[in-house]
């Protein structure tokens, strides 16, 4: 080979390698199966490679990587760069997202959950304690009120759930425990082998995962109305990945958030849209409570767990107030702009 083909080839060698270099390839942990819950995350990864004509892209995997109860240790040690969590799983590591997900906050669509959600994690404290996790909030995963799906009698009356086995987390666990309930947080996965096994009666889902779970398939009876709370699930990166990132790259991921977000609500809105004609084709019966027992569990649920998560909180030096201040002032906000 004469000298000119040996440079030629070592240049070319170089450029390869030097491309190779700079394409950027991350990991993101889900669960369960791809559906409306996760559809951001799909479309977020899509914007990012269109933007930066395919040198950054990412694999999503359900359940390849961790447990979803363990995404966060995972984002911490760098398994990956990108996760998404619930912050019922942990609350004790992410305690200031769990405001989100006290009872009857009077939270009312997805927009307004949205907004919430981000201008929560927008607040110091909340970058403070997921950083030591070594986590960056991302975007939030936004989901209607629970209500619950259950087997045998429907239960329209608060006293009715005095000793009811109850799938639910975090603040909805705490507010089945005000009337009686027995809260278990088995994870979502395994929500459905729960209930067909007996070990709860009832559970306590969005839509999405009522369908996706399989909890529909074992239900007799849906509350239409009782509208609890959510959980809160939001979209994490790997601090040092992110800081990782180009300026372009990271340009990319984040200029694609409010697109993906408004992908995720429309694709969310028809799933909807379909609620009614999935119980009239399972032969699930809709029930809803009077005004009187609503008002009857907002009593014993809303004010009592809402104070004793503020003085919980601030003992441990988290601005508990100013955060479910926040969420109020938020929602009017939001309100007015509509």
């Amino acid at each position: 080979m004469n000298s000119i083909s040996s440079k030629l080839l070592v240049t070319g060698l170089a450029l390869a390698f030097a491309g190779e270099a700079a394409a950027t390839e991350w990991n993101v942990s889900l669960w369960g199966k791809r559906r409306a819950f996760t559809e951001h995350v799909h479309k977020l990864a899509e914007l990012v490679e269109q933007k930066t004509d395919g040198a950054f892209t990412m694999n999503i995997s359900y359940g390849g990587l961790s447990k979803n109860t363990e995404n966060l240790d995972g984002i911490s040690i760098g398994a990956f760069e990108m996760a998404q969590f619930c912050a019922g799983y942990h609350p004790d590591k992410n305690r200031a997202i769990t405001v989100l997900e006290l009872p009857f906050l009077g939270v009312s669509n997805l927009e307004e959950e949205v907004a919430v959600s981000h201008a929560v994690y927008s607040h110091p404290s909340v970058a403070e304690e997921m950083a030591q996790w070594n986590a960056r909030m991302l975007m939030t995963s936004p989901m209607p009120q629970y209500n619950l799906v259950g087997t045998g009698e429907p239960r329209d009356e608060l006293k009715e759930f005095d000793g009811m086995r109850v799938r639910a987390t975090g603040g909805l666990g705490e507010a089945f425990r005000a009337v009686g309930g027995v809260p278990t947080s088995v994870t979502s996965s395994e929500a459905y082998q729960a209930m067909q096994s007996g070990v709860v009666d009832t559970v306590a889902f969005a839509q999405h995962a009522h369908l996706s779970f399989g909890t529909i398939n074992q239900a007799d009876w849906w509350t239409a109305n009782l509208n609890p709370g959510t959980v809160n699930c939001p979209v994490v990166v790997n601090i040092d990945a992110y800081e990782a990132l180009s300026d372009a790259e990271r340009e990319a991921l984040d200029g694609s958030v409010d697109e993906a977000i408004a992908y995720y609500l429309e694709n969310y809105g028809k799933l909807l849209e379909q609620w009614e004609a999935v119980l009239d084709e399972k032969g699930v019966t809709k029930v809803e409570l009077s005004d009187a027992e609503l008002d009857a569990f907002h009593k014993v649920a809303a004010d009592p767990i809402r104070d004793s998560w503020i003085e919980e909180m601030s003992a441990q030096g988290l601005p508990a107030q100013e955060l479910y201040d926040l969420v109020m002032t938020t929602l009017e906000t939001q309100r007015a702009g509509n």
